[in-house]
């Protein structure tokens, strides 16, 4: 029995996906639950898994196409499991006899086979990172990227295993944006254009924190069974309590109305491969630092390997990023629309500061909070930042409540 294999069905936020990697192919055994395409999206890359047992038989969307929600992207073939080790000894058989370039084309999918193709590679000369060994689009990209240095030693024929680049060529590498960058490219643009965009400054001293975490660190991560004490949780704890002295800086505006939030999620900005994306720590006003370290950390985990989800980075009441892991000093975040405000933490910087009339060498980190100054008076912004850098420079006042 054919089983009809389709995207997932989009969210209304999200109109249309694309076809970013088979991890199987026509021919291909695949077992229940499997992963067998991956769908990305403006937002996350959603995953296509076997409702059953079966052979693919057909692919119908290749890698690259748009597709819609629920289009038809390949075909299952289910009574074929009981025949699908025959051909597979077989091949194997032939494999054996004449491991010539046809078996290597066999281990490339559709896409990398094309890419080989197009810029003469050696199928059997592309290590592959794919499932069984198989060689991905990635890994041809990267071969093409790396192709004058792999040519070099082969010296029997170098006619034919010329440089795709003369030395001393300007080379450049072409590739089309994901989704997720175009996307927020498109937001950030967005945001600046319909926006009344300002930004303020503070600084911090960051020697209490500093000391309290120095003190602390060991015993917090076996107490909370490995996770790690770092800033961003003081940080979120110290936002979550400016907020709610200035519910402005929380809320939204929709057509003419304001509307204020009465619950603190805190989006945390996160670098991925794939573009920086912004998981969300719902009502965080109740979280503690290990539930909020603990959070953020599996965020990044997830981000890493593109396992986030739709849910996990929808919404959000403000947003907290973190360029100073990056050595960034100073920045003027971009507002996350519908969002009104974004918190930028930035480098912590040693520097000379007068302390009772004396110069004393002390961490210092500059806070920029950029807001929308439609919603936002410069007094709200003021008073938010001063409010997280009392917080921060004395951290009792986060148990105090004062």
């Amino acid at each position: 029995m054919a089983i009809e294999i389709k995207a997932p069905a989009f969210p209304e936020s999200i109109a249309d996906g694309t076809v970013a990697t088979w991890h199987k192919q026509v021919g291909d055994a695949v077992k229940r639950d499997e992963l067998i395409v991956d769908i990305e999206t403006d937002k996350v890359v959603m995953e296509v898994l076997a409702e059953a047992d079966g052979v693919l038989t057909e692919i119908v969307a290749n890698e690259g196409d748009t597709v819609l929600s629920a289009q038809l992207l390949g075909r299952l073939d289910t009574e074929a499991v009981a025949s699908a080790p025959a051909p597979a000894a077989a091949a194997a058989a032939v494999s054996a006899a004449a491991p010539t370039a046809a078996g290597d084309d066999a281990i490339l999918s559709p896409a990398a086979r094309k890419i080989a193709a197009e810029n003469a590679l050696n199928p059997a000369a592309i290590p592959g990172t794919g499932k069984d060994g198989r060689v991905t689009k990635e890994d041809a990209v990267a071969a093409v990227a790396n192709k004058p240095a792999a040519a070099a030693p082969k010296a029997a024929a170098p006619a034919a295993e010329a440089p795709l680049f003369a030395a001393g060529d300007r080379v450049e590498k072409r590739v089309p944006m994901t989704r997720l960058r175009t996307k927020v490219a498109e937001r950030l643009v967005e945001a600046q254009s319909s926006m009344a965009m300002l930004t303020t400054f503070n600084e911090v001293n960051m020697k209490p924190i500093m000391e309290l975490r120095n003190k602390y660190k060991d015993l917090f991560e076996k107490t909370h069974n490995g996770v790690r004490l770092g800033f961003m949780s003081f940080f979120v704890k110290a936002a979550v309590e400016a907020l709610k002295r200035q519910p402005g800086v929380n809320s939204s505006i929709d057509g003419k109305d304001i509307v204020y939030h009465g619950y603190q999620d805190i989006g945390v900005a996160v670098s991925s491969d794939r573009g920086l994306v912004v998981p969300v720590l719902r009502n965080a006003e109740f979280m503690s630092l290990a539930e909020i370290e603990g959070g953020i950390a599996n965020y990044g985990r997830k981000a890493k390997d593109g396992k986030l989800t739709l849910e996990e980075m929808t919404g959000g009441t403000f947003t907290i990023s973190n360029g100073g892991v990056f050595g960034s000093l100073l920045s003027t975040p971009i507002v996350n629309p519908p969002q009104t405000a974004i918190l930028g933490m930035h480098k912590i910087q040693e520097r000379p500061m007068a302390v009772d009339g004396e110069v004393v060498i002390l961490p210092m980190m500059y806070l920029a909070l950029s807001y929308d100054h439609r919603l936002i008076d410069g007094k709200e912004a003021v008073t938010f930042l001063v409010t997280m850098k009392n917080l921060l420079e004395d951290p009792a006042r986060l148990l105090l409540d004062i």
